[in-house]
């Protein structure tokens, strides 16, 4: 049997509609409501990297119910990336730990500890190390006033105002090493 690429397409088109395949025909698809119905939609930035697409935030009862790209937003005209199209997943997953985690050094399991604990325990660390390493004068003589003992890595869900201000609190600490990387 000699089957051309339109003839298989064809046949196999036949095929499919007579139900041949064993997928019932359904004449009519049921329309589901919109889930957005009866929302607030609020306009934001989304918070991934330095692009600033816009972003659509549809709520309900104070809960996010969907995310989506604007097409209004000069830069992304509705579109997102991968990371920006998961935004929704910030608020809605069951996963997301909701409470700080502690693993003491040399401890296998992690404990779960207070908010005011785990900032108590960051700020006593941070200080400790400071302290330690701070440094007012280098081999020269000139005045530098900065510690190479702590370093920071910046979150991917700031924004520019809030990477400003977190770069200002860390040079007051004396950080030399300070990067954001908004893909992480």
């Amino acid at each position: 049997m000699d089957v051309t690429r339109r003839g298989f397409l064809k046949i196999s088109g036949a095929t499919a509609l007579a139900g041949g395949l064993g997928v019932p025909f359904i004449p009519k698809a049921q329309a589901q409501p919109s889930k957005i119905v009866y929302t607030k939609e609020t306009t934001t930035i989304c918070p991934y990297c330095a692009v600033g697409c816009g972003i659509i935030v549809h709520t309900r009862d104070g809960k996010v119910v969907n995310t989506e790209g604007d097409p209004d937003h000069p830069v992304n005209q509705g579109s997102l990336c991968p990371k920006g199209s998961s935004l929704y997943q910030l608020s809605d997953n069951a996963n997301r730990l909701t409470k700080p985690l502690y693993r003491a050094p040399y401890a296998k399991e992690w404990k779960e500890v207070t908010w005011d604990w785990a900032l108590d325990k960051i700020a006593e660390n941070t200080k400790m190390a400071r302290d330690a390493s701070f440094m007012q004068k280098n081999e020269k003589g000139e005045t530098v006033n900065r510690t190479d003992a702590l370093a920071s890595v910046g979150s991917a869900a700031m924004d520019n105002e809030e990477c400003y201000l977190y770069q200002k609190f860390l040079r007051s600490l004396g950080l030399v090493y300070i990067e954001h990387q908004a893909r992480i």
